[in-house]
């Protein structure tokens, strides 16, 4: 490779804008390949850094310091694709070749300062007009970002075979076959580790124990990338367990992830109240429990964050209630519990276990809202007419007793009843007048521009002892789950408002951005092949547009299809500060909400518990802590809220796609599970560019498999 500028000529460089500074990211499926971000005030720049010289041995995530190749090399046509188009348009109204240099004057003329200025629309503008896309290559390594560890296996070199012909053409083996080697000594050997993570590059290790770790999952620490070393060097850290076994690849993923997965340590435990706490009416605390609450959650649900209720008023009018677990109450500001609770951030769920944020003491007992039982709770009244025009609204801490904890099915089996049989059930009343407001808030909520979309769910049938997969199924959802999520975005919104009033500059908010139509260009030109159009000019435009296709579809998966990619089309919501944007950013685009927020889960999602904190002092029942006045504190944990949750995701979807695995192997002893099936499937996309080996990408809905196709 080579060698990375020093740091005088660097830092000089840096200064005089011949370079610039930025992280790196890997393509997501390679190592070799991906780009710069560079920010330019208040922009970024994307510059693309193709191919292991230029990449000149940066790993993701560590901050370089990157050249721009002359303007011939920058990526043009069908290579700038994911530019946003609307943009051209503004940088040819800068004057395209005129003295200030707001455009190029030629393919060939080198970047100048006030060329990386225009591209801080992450474009340029050819002499024909085409987009650009810059490119250049990494000459220094400002920071590392070696991870602790990595992991992975060894890969095996099949020594038996009698020629080059009969050896492996896989390029793990190939890199083996060129690197690994035994040292004169005897003892030791070079071997090529391969992490689980494309994005990582194969690391050579220097070992005893080669035949004690072929075949298993191990963990690897990256030390150094000399220049004369193609690959980085590194040391063996532990032994997960053997390759391809399910907790050892359930291992796997929570370490990739970096999901927190140790046992609370004592001073945490310490911090619980004893096994035989008693839940009595405290003062300060309003008595619900002669309403009757009821909570509607999935199957075998034990942390149950919230409950419902919905009676008659004397004018006619109905009491709504959301009635969310009160965790603050267990968990004080600031105590070892509650540092562990924002370090982790949220449970994660994984097919076959879940990481709680919190001890299982509170999560699936104390807090939990079970039915029979009493708990403490933190509820949202409202009143509400019943065409769902809201009258009034309270907010107290409160202890409520449940009387029935329903799962989806037996809420929609409720919902289902006709009316004339169940005049005198409590439950079934509740619930029909729950479902008849919910229809009316969701129609406005969709008039308004709040978007439907979809994922590609499933669920396991796991075995009572193995617990691996023997059946997997199509997630099925009912009227009763949209009932729920109707209620918990009320809840959400309603206290958005209310901490926003009284914190303007301190509250925890989520928003979601507008995705701008680069995210959108791939699918947009796919949808016109099947003369569907998709407009995003807005939320609701695009909520009309894809319900239009829908009822153009002859098949309704299409419907849903089209809904799940233009998902993927989406930049993710985030936690923030609201003292860090401006009011008109606060916007929650999927929602079509001004103002967001959770508050609904505090069980497992550590934002909800700042959001009651927050709201507990907004209605003067407790001081707000001193540490969630700090907007460096909101910044940094906002942050990491935003880190966990989307590894969480992340591992959630890798768990789904391993038992997927195991249930086609037939089971981790192979006699469990489903072999091989034959299901239909719908082509997502086909890749026919040149030099690139001709494949389709398809969706398995009952599976929700998605898999590339490739063509020989």
């Amino acid at each position: 490779y080579t060698p990375h500028v020093d740091s005088s000529a660097l830092s000089h460089g840096l200064q005089t804008n011949r370079y610039y500074q930025g992280v790196y990211r890997s393509n997501r499926d390679s190592y070799n390949d991906g780009y710069v971000s560079i920010r330019q005030g208040d922009d970024r720049v994307a510059v693309v850094v193709q191919g292991s010289s230029d990449v000149n041995r940066a790993v993701d995530g560590d901050i370089v310091a990157v050249e721009l190749f002359s303007l011939d090399k920058w990526l043009g046509g069908e290579e700038s694709s994911g530019v946003d188009r609307s943009k051209v348009e503004k940088l040819k109204q800068k004057g395209g070749n005129d003295n200030d240099g707001a455009g190029i004057a030629a393919d060939t003329a080198e970047p100048t300062v006030k060329d990386i200025d225009n591209i801080t629309e992450e474009v340029a503008v050819d002499e024909a007009g085409d987009l650009r896309r810059p490119t250049g290559k990494v000459v220094g390594i400002i920071r590392r970002n070696f991870h602790k560890n990595y992991c992975g296996s060894l890969c095996t070199i099949d020594d038996a075979a009698a020629d080059a012909e009969e050896k492996s053409t896989h390029p793990h083996d190939i890199i083996a076959a060129k690197h690994e080697r035994e040292h004169p000594d005897g003892i030791t050997s070079t071997v090529v580790f391969f992490s689980v993570d494309p994005r990582v590059p194969p690391i050579l290790l220097r070992t005893t124990q080669r035949e004690r770790l072929v075949g298993m999952r191990i963990l690897v620490s990256m030390d150094s990338w000399p220049a004369d070393s193609e690959y980085p060097l590194g040391h063996y850290v532990k032994t997960l367990g053997v390759t391809g076994t399910k907790d050892t690849e359930t291992q796997v993923l929570l370490q990739e992830f970096r999901i927190p997965c140790e046992p609370f340590p004592a001073k945490v435990l310490a911090c619980l109240p004893p096994p035989d706490y008693k839940i009595e009416l405290e003062p300060g605390r309003a008595d619900l429990r002669h309403i009757p609450v009821l909570s509607i959650d999935p199957p075998g649900c034990k942390d149950i964050d919230d409950a419902l209720h919905c009676t008659e008023l004397p004018n006619g009018n109905w009491q709504v209630g959301v009635h969310i677990a009160d965790v603050t109450h267990y968990v004080e500001a600031g105590s070892a519990i509650d540092l562990e609770a924002a370090n982790r951030s949220t449970s994660t769920y994984l097919v076959n276990k879940r990481l709680d944020m919190l001890p299982s003491l509170l999560t699936t007992d104390l807090c939990s809202l079970k039915g029979n039982v009493d708990r403490f709770a933190f509820s949202v009244l409202w009143e509400v007419t019943p065409d769902a025009d809201i009258v009034d609204v309270e907010f107290k801490k409160s202890i409520i007793h449940s009387i029935a904890a329903l799962t989806y099915q037996q809420a929609q089996s409720l919902i289902d009843k006709p009316d004339e049989d169940c005049k005198d059930d409590i439950q079934v009343g509740a619930v029909k007048r729950l479902a008849s407001l919910a229809r009316k808030f969701r129609a406005r909520r969709i008039n308004a521009g709040a978007l439907t979309l979809a994922s590609p769910e499933v669920k396991f049938v796991l075995d009572s002892e193995s617990l691996n997969p023997t059946d997997v199924q199509a997630y099925t959802l009912f009227e009763a789950n949209a009932v729920v999520e109707e209620f918990m975005l009320l809840a959400n919104v309603t206290v958005a408002k209310k901490i926003l009033r009284h914190y303007p500059t301190l509250s925890i908010l989520r928003r979601h951005p507008a995705p701008n139509r680069s995210m959108f260009d791939s699918l947009m030109r796919k949808a016109k092949t099947q003369r569907v159009s998709i407009c995003i000019d807005d939320s609701k435009k695009l909520a009309d547009s894809l319900d239009e296709a829908g009822r153009t579809f002859k098949d309704p998966y299409l419907d849903q299809l089209l809904r799940i990619l233009s998902t993927r089309c989406m930049s993710p919501a985030q936690y923030f500060c609201s003292g860090e944007y401006q009011a008109k950013d606060w916007h929650h685009y999927g929602l079509a909400a001004p103002v967001y927020t959770h508050f609904t889960s505090p069980i497992r999602r550590y934002a909800d518990v700042c959001v009651h904190r927050l709201l507990a002092a907004a209605i003067g029942v407790s001081p707000l802590p001193v540490f969630l006045s700090s907007k460096s504190y909101l910044h940094d944990l906002a942050a990491n809220m935003n880190r966990r949750h989307r590894a969480a995701q992340l591992a959630g979807r890798a768990s789904v796609q391993l038992h997927t695995l195991i249930f086609f192997s037939g089971g981790e002893d192979g006699n469990e599970g489903g072999g091989t099936k034959e299901e239909d499937a719908y082509v997502l996309d086909v890749e026919t560019a040149e030099n690139t080996e001709p494949s389709f990408t398809v969706m398995v809905p009952r599976y929700g498999i998605e898999g590339r196709v490739r063509l020989s």
